[in-house]
């Protein structure tokens, strides 16, 4: 049995994978899936957020597992902006965890931010239409009257409906701050990338720029939207499953 530290993505919480979650659990591995810190918090809580930060915040989880676990293995996975938390965590304790997930998550290579990697794909009208800015621009929030056609239009209407009154202020900074892996930390770690072909938000062409930009993953192919622990949660845990070092 495995244990797996769950990073959710942008303006959402931990409770985001409470369908995985049970799955995994009742298959007999141990799951933790935390709200990062100063999500939805106070403007002073949101200027305090880094990616640095976020990134011990998630190694700091994994090292607490896998000494609960008596050092079993333990997958790191992160969703959409959740990825680059992962990366984060994999350069600064790569010991920490054994593997790391990327679920329709950024991938993305040392030296980039979100920010740069956004430049780099098509427009997104519908996607970019449900944000706004909050607290001086130092966070955004979604428009969650809007948000189910971009974030979850696969996904089972009722599940959606109780998810989306629960989005977040979401702490912009993390996404202009660029990350500095190296092969040595970061690039020890399997890492699997689970691309998910209906996204409306992370489309299936960026995922597969990511995968072009960060090449060695092993590539798992779903066909739900960008929130595939509300379309495909069955699926999705099969893959994190997988993703467990033999």
């Amino acid at each position: 049995m495995a244990g797996f530290v769950l990073v959710h993505g942008s303006w959402h919480g931990g409770w985001c994978f409470d369908p995985v979650a049970e799955l995994l659990r009742a298959r007999g591995h141990t799951v933790v899936a935390p709200t990062l810190p100063g999500m939805g918090g106070t403007p002073d809580e949101i200027a305090a957020v880094s990616l640095e930060g976020w990134g011990d915040f998630a190694a700091q989880h994994c090292r607490e597992l896998k000494h609960q676990l008596g050092g079993a293995p333990v997958v790191l996975a992160g969703h959409s902006r959740g990825g680059l938390v992962v990366s984060t965590a994999a350069e600064h304790d790569p010991l920490a965890m054994d593997a790391l997930v990327y679920i329709c998550a950024m991938m993305l290579p040392s030296g980039m931010s979100r920010a740069e990697f956004k430049k780099l794909e098509g427009p997104n009208p519908a996607f970019d239409g449900i944000i706004s800015k909050v607290h001086g621009g130092l966070a955004t929030v979604i428009d969650a009257a809007n948000a189910a056609p971009v974030f979850a239009q696969a996904s089972p209407p009722d599940l959606v409906a109780a998810v989306l009154p629960r989005l977040l202020a979401e702490p912009h900074a993390p996404r202009s701050q660029k990350l500095h892996l190296t092969q040595e930390r970061y690039g020890s770690l399997p890492r699997t990338y689970v691309e998910c072909t209906l996204d409306r938000t992370i489309p299936i062409d960026s995922q597969r720029t990511m995968q072009n930009h960060s090449p060695g993953a092993t590539i798992v192919t779903l066909e739900a939207d960008h929130s595939p622990y509300l379309s495909k949660p069955v699926e999705l845990a099969d893959a994190l499953e997988a993703a467990i070092p033999a």
